[in-house]
């Protein structure tokens, strides 16, 4: 079985199949005109209600945004204390 090459879609086609699907044309009926998938089209819908945007970035929950700052801040505080270990590896050979 052959996989198919991943498609990217712009966000002016999102918008499209969106107002389709909110015009009362049947879910069905997209997704097989189009060739899309069934959890594509609900997540553009999902985010469109939600956001009114299609960037991942402006669908992220709070949570999730405080998770990627966190590990921002963890990854800079790591930083730091190995330059701290060899800087007193350094002073110490003094």
């Amino acid at each position: 079985m052959t996989r198919k090459p991943r498609r990217t879609f712009t966000p002016e086609f999102k918008e499209q199949m969106v107002q389709l699907y909110q015009s009362g044309k049947p879910r069905k009926d997209i997704i097989e005109e189009y060739q899309l998938t069934p959890s594509s089209l609900d997540k553009w819908v999902l985010q469109s209600q939600n956001s009114g945007s299609f960037k991942e970035k402006d669908n992220r929950t709070k949570e999730e945004n405080e998770l990627i700052q966190l590990r921002k801040e963890l990854q800079r505080l790591r930083m730091e204390n190995d330059i701290l270990k060899q800087a007193a590896l350094i002073m110490g050979r003094k």
